[in-house]
């Protein structure tokens, strides 16, 4: 396959929990908004979604309630292309979580609902994952999936045994998040031997302190952090060959968003954006994720796969919502023009 051709005899199939978002409106706070705006969402969902837009065969494994909100949810994701055949229904709750929009002094809030959902109350044995990833090549989770329950674990366990056994090619995204790990168990007894399978992932500093307990030194450029934080992560994972990470810079009264990726041992930076307003920032991270999936999909040269997920992730500030609802020529168009605020008629 030559760089750039459309690989449509790939396919990845991503695993974890489908959500309803409620986003306060108008900018308000929790404390005084008078209504909400409601958005689908879900880590692995959003990678789908983007990844599907630009053409990878991506299929969408999670369980949700037989009801009329998650259905409406899913025909969402068809709509954008994800195949959603794979999805087993039961339980009766849909995750949710409610958003506070932040401005330049005050960050964004997330308040999550999620326990006792049909995803969190996943047992060992509802997915023949045999069947499921047959005629799959990549499979892709995030931590967020082991996080909820004890039993989510242990079926991305499960899953991740399957997807080794057959061969696949394992992607997964470290997506702490500090809030959901109520279950008992520090992430650290837990995501250590789920994560030991990857081939390919994304990181962040904080998530390998608290997973792997590595740490790096703040005083140091962002670069030579990746660096370090890449040596001692292969340590641990012995497959990994692909690691991506994006940060956020504060620069003389700019934010620049930007990205890093090691491949094959092999260190690339991406220039990154200043970005002059942030409609939404939540999904930027599974933006990147699937911007750097699809360039290595494409067989992309490693400088352009990190282009192209900062690319996606910048583009995906500028949308309301958890989805990168953009297209790959708007993508290819601002890595080569750069930001722009000319009307496209």
């Amino acid at each position: 396959m030559q760089k750039g051709d459309d690989n449509n005899n790939i396919r990845l199939a991503a695993f974890g929990e489908f959500l309803l978002r409620l986003h306060s409106n108008g900018g308000q706070r929790f404390a005084q908004t008078n209504g909400y705006t409601a958005y689908y969402a879900g880590a692995e969902a959003n990678v789908c979604v983007l990844l599907a837009r630009l053409g990878i065969q991506a299929s969408y494994i999670t369980r949700i309630p037989g009801h009329d909100i998650a259905a409406a949810g899913v025909q969402q994701l068809r709509g954008h292309g994800v195949d959603t055949e794979k999805i087993i229904y039961g339980g009766d709750k849909l995750g949710l979580y409610f958003t506070e929009p932040g401005h330049q002094v005050r960050p964004t809030r997330v308040i999550y609902d999620r326990e006792h959902s049909s995803f969190a109350t996943l047992q060992k044995g509802m997915f023949n994952w045999t069947e499921i990833l047959k005629d799959t090549q990549v499979f892709h989770w995030s931590g967020v999936a082991a996080a909820l329950s004890a039993s989510s674990a242990a079926v991305c366990e499960e899953a991740l045994e399957a997807a080794l056994d057959a061969g696949l090619i394992i992607s997964s995204d470290f997506n702490y998040r500090s809030t959901l790990w109520k279950y008992g168990q520090h992430p650290a007894a837990v995501m250590p031997r789920l994560l030991q399978h990857s081939h390919i992932t994304v990181a962040d500093l904080d998530a390998a302190q608290v997973y792997f307990g590595i740490e790096t030194d703040p005083e140091q450029p962002l670069e030579d952090r990746f660096r370090a934080c890449y040596i001692a992560l292969k340590e641990r994972m012995p497959r990994l060959t692909t690691l991506g990470m994006s940060f956020r810079k504060q620069t003389d009264n700019r934010l620049i968003y930007t990205g890093a990726l090691v491949k094959d041992d092999q260190f690339y930076f991406s220039r990154g954006f200043a970005l002059p307003q942030i409609t939404d920032q939540i999904g930027t991270g599974d933006a990147f994720t699937a911007g750097m999936l699809f360039g290595i999909l494409q067989q992309y040269p490693p400088q352009e796969i990190i282009d192209f997920a900062v690319a996606c992730g910048t583009l995906k500030q500028s949308i309301p919502g958890d989805w990168a609802i953009i297209s790959r020529n708007e993508v290819t168009d601002l890595m080569k023009n750069g930001l722009s605020g000319r009307i496209v008629r």
